[in-house]
């Protein structure tokens, strides 16, 4: 393991075993790196790393600081790797989310109210009614952020609205056929609402399934157009 690296680790561990708390201030550069047993260089190289994850913070003129190691700031590097992400790479992302979003859709349907379903309703109305790809899929993600907003788990929230960032779908929707595109997820969304109107978590499930495995079948398909020269 290179010096850097195992400086990278170390700190980590430190956080992680609490002798560095959320909001703690590191040592002094000289008394840390003593204590590492590396050279200043080195841990300069793993405070700028840790800087860069959003594990630690620098605030100039007072020291570097670990940070509050909250979610959504830990987890902003994965909305640049999904705005970013194609090919192979966008596929894995949308696997990971088919793997969620149905046990997340699954349980909103139990737990979704009638103030609920009648919000989702007019979400799900106003996309129908959307002139431009933006404002659909503005509307496309208020639906799905509500439904998994129901289940009340904030990192779960998070995540998922993490694996589909507004750029990607802006991406997806605009490399398909605009008209036939927006009428299918209509007809899914639909399927979903009804399902969760129901309570029945099976069908809510199943149905954001077909949904989210609708937007992989298009993604292999349109990546294997392009590795053969399609258009």
């Amino acid at each position: 393991m290179a010096v850097t690296d195992e400086a990278i680790a170390r700190i980590k561990e430190m956080i992680v075993t609490g002798l560095l708390p959320a909001g703690a201030r590191l040592p002094r550069e000289e008394d840390l790196a003593v204590q590492l047993g590396i050279s200043r260089n080195s841990l300069r190289e793993a405070v700028r790393a840790l800087t860069a994850m959003r594990i630690l913070i620098s605030r100039q003129g007072d020291g570097t600081y670990v940070s509050s190691l909250e979610p959504q700031l830990l987890l902003e590097e994965l909305s640049f790797v999904a705005d970013v992400s194609h090919g192979d790479s966008a596929a894995q992302l949308l696997e990971v989310r088919r793997l969620l979003e149905p046990q997340a859709t699954a349980l909103a349907a139990h737990r979704i109210t009638d103030e609920g379903l009648a919000a989702l309703r007019v979400v799900l109305e106003s996309s129908m009614k959307a002139d431009s790809v933006e404002t659909f899929i503005a509307w496309d993600i208020a639906f799905h952020r509500a439904i998994v907003d129901t289940v009340g788990n904030p990192v779960l929230s998070l995540l998922l609205d993490t694996l589909s960032t507004h750029t990607q779908r802006v991406r997806i929707v605009r490399g398909a056929h605009l008209a036939t595109a927006l009428e299918s997820v209509h007809r899914e969304h639909e399927a979903i609402l009804r399902a969760l109107e129901a309570h029945d978590g099976q069908l809510a499930a199943s149905a954001a399934m077909l949904h989210v495995s609708a937007v992989e079948q298009w993604l292999q398909a349109r990546t294997t157009d392009l590795l053969s020269g399609g258009q």
